[in-house]
């Protein structure tokens, strides 16, 4: 079958599938919630939302999957599939070209998944073109007492070159075209004893870290679980801080701090191609009365070899 939009009289179908789908991107899931419950489901409705939502329907099985784009990112993810038990039927296939096509249409330059490597979706990911570029843990902070400033303040527009500086150092150049730099009102910075700045996002179910930390700057580290506490709502709202691969360095000292470890993902990317309008060639007009003239060349020799 051919995948299409979600619609109205689809409800059934998503009302079946809630409790069976396969999350693709953690950071919506910790901080907003399940994506086809309460305010998650409402928002597949919402006009201005850049949130598609792709069935394919047989007489053998129906899938679901969505994707999503925040606004000013230059990617798009994909938000969940389901249902979990049925990623190795064809249609996933192409319901999965269908979702990136749609992507494509945002003016996404990549489509990202994080997905655990034993999950069967895995395979069926990297049979339509995307590839593994990092891995990734979710880290569930404790929550300092009230007492532990934190030290870290909101960033400012003269912050910004410093910031990209640290981007630039922390993320490896292969990956800084998939992972843009930070967006600056959307994060916290920390100058001593050396700079380092968090991105932050939060929902009603939780705040997930970003981490710009140096190596050596175990203190600043230390700091987030006061962070943590500053950003939990009294203690009614999780805290993880994402770590990545080309950021191993932090997880020993949050294992140090008494955070609590998620299961590893990988985290995969698939490059989108966008049509380029044929350039045409402009034709030169030449007036009517005009003419070429050919060129003549005289020889010439030097005066010691005259004729």
């Amino acid at each position: 079958m051919t995948p299409r939009p979600l619609h109205l009289f689809d409800l059934p179908l998503v009302v079946r599938h809630r409790d069976r789908l396969l999350p693709l991107d953690n950071t919506y899931l910790l901080t907003r919630g399940h994506p086809l419950q309460g305010m998650g489901l409402l928002r597949h409705l919402h006009p201005l939302q850049r949130l598609y939502t792709g069935v394919v329907k047989s007489r053998e099985t129906s899938l679901l999957g969505s994707v999503l784009q925040t606004p000013g990112e230059s990617f798009a993810r994909i938000l969940y599939l389901a249902p979990e038990t049925h990623l190795t039927h064809p249609s996933v296939l192409a319901l999965l070209e269908h979702l990136a096509t749609q992507a494509g249409a945002w003016g996404a330059l990549h489509l990202l998944a994080e997905v655990d490597e034993n999950s069967e979706a895995f395979p069926m990911l990297r049979s339509t073109g995307f590839s593994v570029y990092a891995w990734q843990r979710m880290w569930l902070l404790p929550l300092a007492g009230p007492t532990h400033p934190s030290g870290w303040r909101a960033t400012r527009p003269s912050d910004w070159w410093a910031i990209q500086s640290l981007y630039a150092q922390i993320v490896p150049p292969l990956l800084q075209a998939i992972e843009p730099p930070p967006r600056l009102r959307h994060g916290l910075l920390r100058r001593q004893p050396a700079l380092c700045y968090v991105g932050l996002s939060k929902g009603w179910a939780g705040a997930v870290i970003i981490p710009f930390i140096p190596p050596d700057v175990e203190e600043a580290v230390t700091s987030l679980a006061a962070l943590a506490g500053d950003l939990s709502r009294r203690g009614t709202r999780p805290v993880y801080v994402r770590v990545r691969s080309y950021q191993a360095w932090l997880e020993p000292m949050l294992e140090d701090l008494g955070a609590q470890t998620g299961s590893r993902k990988a985290v995969m990317v698939k490059h989108l191609a966008h049509r380029v309008r044929e350039e045409q060639p402009a034709n030169a007009v030449r007036p009517s009365a005009a003419s070429i003239q050919p060129s003549t060349m005289a020889e010439t020799y030097p005066p010691s070899f005259g004729r």
